[in-house]
């Protein structure tokens, strides 16, 4: 009797395991996200520091060098001017990250402000941003991109501006229905009956509680963010010239797809490899986040 009051005991003053530690250790078991985020980690280090790996310039122009296979010299080939076609790669890198992180949380942080706002308030509040969600909703994503940069320079900042207004209802709908979960939760009408403040509750209450989905649809987002500037790039009204962008490089490449395929192929793989990897890699914080994962 002794003996089993002493487990009791111990169990009852042994501390809980952390929520974000157990999550991070179901994640390290998901060999597929694993991967995914060591090849994203090296991606965006080769980016950082592409000035320092290539000795070549991605903009200046070789006309002695047209189109070459991959040699010694140029790893991976050169282009249709004489570039460096991994040094265009890697710098193109560089835009597309910088464009995909940079507007996906520009675009999170927005929907995560209306949708707490919407669904802890309701009524009135709720239904002018719903409204305004809803028309977004009805509009092509990637048609609104097109018309918006065709009305602005095309540059990176109208590419940013353009995709963080077609990305933020995604974020503000899904933020909108986890607070409308969180708010009849008991913490938040005990904090409620103490007296606390609206935007009080809806900081340290509802969005901690929520984080969870709009983590993992931060990460998907950023690959689909990617994707629509490779798009836009493709069309030629993204970036512009000479800067180097994987959609441009795609577009320029297939004008030579019969005699120079390489130009076309090697940007499509790596494009191709990043939407992989956050999409393996938000598959594998769904699946560590979620709870009801746990075995």
């Amino acid at each position: 009797m002794t003996a089993k009051m002493a487990v009791i005991a111990q169990l009852g003053t042994r501390k809980p395991d952390n929520p974000w530690f157990d999550a991070l250790r179901r994640l390290m078991r998901n060999r597929a996200a694993v991967v995914s985020a060591l090849f994203l980690m090296l991606l965006v280090t080769v980016a950082l520091l592409a000035d320092v790996i290539s000795p070549y310039s991605p903009t200046a122009a070789d006309f002695a060098h047209i189109r070459m296979p991959a040699s010694p010299a140029h790893f991976l080939g050169t282009d249709e001017v004489g570039r460096d076609l991994f040094t265009r790669i890697i710098y193109g890198a560089r835009i597309s990250l910088f464009v995909g992180v940079v507007v996906q949380t520009v675009s999170t942080l927005i929907g995560i402000l209306l949708g707490t706002v919407a669904g802890y308030y309701g009524g009135l509040v709720d239904t002018v941003i719903m409204r305004a969600v809803d028309i977004m909703y009805s509009l092509p994503n990637f048609l609104f991109a097109v018309f918006m940069v065709s009305l602005l320079t095309p540059d990176i900042g109208s590419v940013i501006l353009t995709l963080t207004l077609a990305g933020w209802p995604f974020s503000a709908r899904l933020m909108r229905g986890q607070a409308l979960l969180v708010k009849k939760s008991e913490y938040v009408l005990a904090a409620e009956a103490v007296g606390a403040g609206s935007w009080r509750i809806m900081l340290f209450h509802v969005l901690p509680n929520s984080l969870t989905p709009i983590i993992v649809q931060y990460t998907l987002g950023i690959a689909t963010v990617i994707m629509a500037e490779a798009g836009l790039s493709f069309l030629g009204i993204g970036i512009r010239p000479p800067n180097p962008t994987w959609g441009g490089m795609i577009n320029k490449g297939r004008e030579f797809i019969r005699t120079s395929p390489h130009l076309a192929i090697y940007p499509s793989i790596v494009l191709g490899l990043t939407m992989i990897a956050f999409n393996f890699l938000g598959d594998g914080l769904r699946d560590a986040l979620d709870p009801r994962m746990k075995k």
